[in-house]
C-alpha cells in the first residue's frame, strides 16, 4: 500500500481548511490559485440536514473512508483500488453563507492527472440532485 502517513494539516482553523501546496495534486475552494481552486458547494435548508446528506453521498462511494466528523466538518481517506494510494478529502460547512468549502489532495507523488478535482465534481453533482435524500 501507498497510503503514506495523514497530514499533520488536515482540519479546519477558524474558518479555514488548509491551502494546497504548490503540487497539482490538490484542490481546494478556499484557494484563490486557479490551478488548485475549485467552487465551494451550495445548500438550501439546514446546515445540519445537508452535512448528512453530503457524509451519506460520500460514504456510500468506494474506497471512501470517514474518518473525522464534527460540527461541520467532515474528514475522509479516499483510497485508490490501485496499489492503495490515499488522498485526503474534507468539507468544512459554513452555515452564515449556506455552503460548504471542499480540499481534496494525494499524499503521495506530484500530480493525480486531475483525479481530485474530479472526485469532488462528482461528489457536487449528487449532492446537488435533489432525487438523493438525507433522511
Amino acid at each position: 500500500m501507498l497510503a503514506g502517513k495523514r497530514p499533520k494539516n488536515i482540519g479546519a482553523r477558524n474558518g479555514k481548511l488548509s491551502p494546497c501546496s504548490g503540487k497539482p495534486n490538490c484542490v481546494c475552494s478556499q484557494d484563490e490559485r486557479k490551478r488548485h481552486r475549485i467552487d465551494p458547494m451550495h445548500f438550501e435548508g439546514s446546515p445540519e440536514g445537508a452535512m448528512l446528506k453530503l457524509r451519506r453521498i460520500v460514504s456510500k462511494l468506494p474506497g471512501i473512508t470517514l474518518v473525522d466528523e464534527r460540527e461541520n466538518y467532515l474528514y475522509f481517506e479516499c483510497a485508490t483500488k490501485w496499489l492503495g494510494f490515499v488522498d485526503d478529502l474534507e468539507f468544512l460547512c459554513l452555515p452564515e453563507k449556506s455552503r460548504i468549502d471542499v480540499r481534496s489532495a494525494s499524499r503521495l507523488g506530484y500530480s493525480d492527472l486531475g483525479m481530485n478535482r474530479k472526485r469532488v465534481e462528482a461528489i457536487r453533482r449528487l449532492f446537488s440532485a435533489r432525487s438523493f435524500q438525507a433522511g
